[in-house]
């Protein structure tokens, strides 16, 4: 069996590598199991100008290389390797982390693995992602200054950003697949009332074309009912048709809420699960910003660390754990919930 360490942290980005720094400044020597894909998002983010401490500002992958040389400098370790099975000591107690046939156990855990954008999976995508195509209209909005801006989406997050992008491009064109719109009617209202925005509807993309330069170009949409091409110039688009939090490696175990975010208690990292904290984009379906993942990854060692403190010795058997009232009460909780 493998040793017991204090904190395993699983997934990086902000989130990750903050708790990270915090976890080893306590001295818990946590390990972090970061994934192929490590540094999260950001990692495929060109300029970051938001983030506070950088006036010049830096392109994503040097700063999470940053964020994790820090997180490294205090002892952190790092496994650069996916986490392929999360069993949880659902009472408290030690939890089961695996990379293939390999178990990692911790007395604390905390879960970094973020989200994905939901993508449309058309020709042009991926090749002109940050070459025009974005999916996050605060961290970029700016360089898209008297352009031609599009938005596609349907739901309360494309009218926000279709009235966001409206203060900075020339036009706005937002581009859903029905007539009618899953946004709360207010918001639609509040487009519309925007001289700037024009709605295209029912259209959807078929596909990004690149310019000479190699940027994005035009957009060619296809009428959702009578298949009409309309070829569109554009400068920028953004994909706002939602997440997809990575929360399946710990599905059925902690709680989540219909979309799969893991759910913390009250403003804390905790989980339902004893010694399980959850932070950045795996609990934030709201703001989903650099600076917001990295607090949470803050507070989350934080919690991981008070937890550890307050564990009396002993606390690795199973027999402690049938009798610990904390372990109790969530047992208590959960059979009541179901």
């Amino acid at each position: 069996m493998s040793k017991i360490e204090d904190v395993i942290i699983v997934g990086s980005g902000p989130a990750g590598y903050t708790a990270a720094l915090y976890a080893s400044r306590a001295d818990l020597h946590p390990l972090v199991i970061e994934g192929f894909l490590w540094g999260g998002l950001l990692q495929t983010t060109t300029d970051v100008e938001n983030y506070p401490g950088f006036p010049d500002g830096l392109m994503g992958p040097e700063m999470m290389q940053r964020f994790r040389d820090q997180a490294e400098r205090f002892g952190a370790r790092f496994v650069t390797e996916d986490v392929t099975r999360v069993e949880l000591a659902p009472e408290g107690g030690v939890h089961g982390v695996w990379i293939g046939d390999t178990e990692h156990r911790a007395r604390a855990l905390i879960l970094a693995m973020g989200a994905e954008h939901k993508k449309l999976g058309v020709p042009g995508e991926e090749e002109l992602a940050n070459s025009g195509i974005s999916y996050c209209a605060t961290c970029d909005a700016a360089f898209f200054r008297e352009r031609k801006i599009m938005v596609v989406g349907g739901g309360d997050s494309a009218m926000e950003e279709a009235i966001f992008l409206s203060k900075f491009g020339t036009s706005v064109q937002l581009v859903h697949r029905r007539d009618e719109f899953r946004a709360s009617q207010i918001m639609v209202d509040r487009a519309r009332e925007i001289e700037n925005v024009e709605f295209l509807t029912p259209y959807v993309v078929d596909r990004f074309e690149a310019g000479d330069e190699g940027s994005l170009s035009q957009a060619v949409l296809k009428h959702a009912e009578t298949g009409e091409e309309r070829v569109v110039d554009v400068d920028g688009a953004f994909i706002a048709i939602g997440h997809e939090p990575q929360s399946k490696l710990v599905a059925e175990q902690v709680e989540t809420d219909a979309d799969g975010y893991v759910l913390t208690d009250g403003k804390s990292t905790r989980t339902n699960v004893p010694g399980v904290f959850a932070s950045g984009d795996l609990v934030d379906h709201t703001y989903r910003q650099a600076v917001t993942a990295a607090g949470t990854g803050c507070q989350a060692a934080l919690d991981a660390e008070w937890y550890l403190r307050d564990l009396p010795p002993g606390a690795d058997s199973e027999e402690h754990w049938a009798k610990d009232p904390r372990a109790i009460e969530a047992a208590a909780e959960r059979a009541a919930a179901s």
